[in-house]
């Protein structure tokens, strides 16, 4: 027993000199792979700099590539305040008539939400739709004059959805009411609202698709041309045994190095754009009584734009240097 015990108390002394070189040389493994990847990151910023001319040119490609679609996005998105909130466009105007009682506006308002087509109903008096008129027309002193306000009570009801076809029945039903007035809804100004703003989308997705394929093919030939001017270096590499990794790793950081910049040149170019449409713009929202709120790219998106410009560029410098090393060699 005894012999057994102090076998067993010298087994981990025998392992743990097995074990220390294996994590010494894990160790070293993954200080040599920091290493190159440092020494590709700064040496392949570098070479950029060692040629601002050329560099300088690709990255103005790239940023008026990449800015394109989003300022056409930005626009897109700003103008979708100047119809007005799409829930708001869908919104049912019921008039109702001019001498009913509030406590009879309440009620109808109360049983139009108890429906289960119905998914709001807002109640505008006809002191609240006066004051808004005034403010709206400019016709404060004009309207001073009238000795009673001629304004019905009117109730915003948004329906949850319409019918395929014509007229929802939500509309119809409202238009059999007694205690209403006119209802106004004009569904095919908001059919043909939402087929211009999905149009839009849609010419906003296919132009992003095509401009970014195209900062692709700008990256990936710029890659393909460093790649030949450094053609004698890397069948040195590849003479010495260096694996594809190796050989690809330095055009992979050019192309990221591209992207970025690109990327960041992109907000500012934006940036800039806002800045220049920034007082006619203030025009434009003044004439809407500021309830226009003109925005640009928030900081999400900012940093979103650096990260596909980043990725743009790894990717493009990833098939072009792919393509060369699939044909055996670079030239």
């Amino acid at each position: 027993m005894n012999r057994r015990k102090a076998a067993n108390r010298m087994k981990p002394a025998a392992v743990a000199p097995a074990a220390a070189p294996a994590r010494r040389d894990r160790r070293a493994a993954l200080r040599a792979w920091r290493e190159q990847h440092l020494y590709s990151l700064f040496s392949s910023l570098g070479r950029l700099a060692a040629r601002p001319g050329a560099t300088a040119l690709t990255l103005a490609v790239l940023s008026l590539t990449l800015a394109f679609p989003l300022l056409f996005w930005l626009l897109l998105d700003n103008a979708r305040q100047l119809g007005g909130r799409l829930d708001d466009a869908a919104a049912i105007s019921v008039f109702l008539k001019p001498d009913l009682p509030a406590s009879e506006s309440e009620a109808l308002a109360e049983r139009l939400r108890a429906r289960a087509d119905v998914a709001a109903v807002a109640i505008r008096t006809p002191e609240q739709g006066l004051d808004e008129f005034r403010s709206r027309a400019g016709l404060g002193d004009a309207l001073k004059v009238l000795h009673y306000n001629p304004l019905p009570t009117v109730l915003l009801v948004r329906p949850r959805a319409t019918a395929a076809n014509g007229e929802s029945e939500l509309v119809e039903a409202l238009r059999r009411e007694p205690r209403v007035d006119l209802v106004q809804y004009d569904l095919a100004w908001r059919r043909r609202l939402n087929a211009i703003l999905a149009l839009a989308e849609r010419g906003a997705e296919v132009l992003a698709a095509l401009l970014a394929a195209a900062a692709l093919l700008v990256i990936g030939n710029t890659v393909r041309l460093d790649i030949q001017g450094r053609s004698e270096e890397i069948a040195v590499m590849q003479l010495l045994g260096a694996d594809n990794g190796f050989v690809r790793r330095p055009f992979l950081y050019t192309g990221l190095w591209y992207g970025t910049f690109a990327g960041g040149l992109c907000v500012m170019l934006i940036g800039i754009v806002e800045w220049a449409l920034a007082a006619p713009l203030a025009q434009l929202a003044a004439s809407y009584d500021q309830r226009i709120e003109v925005h640009g790219l928030p900081v999400a998106g900012m940093l979103g734009v650096l990260g596909l410009g980043a990725a743009l560029g790894w990717l493009g410098a990833w098939l072009a240097t792919s393509r060369h090393i699939a044909l055996g060699q670079p030239r």
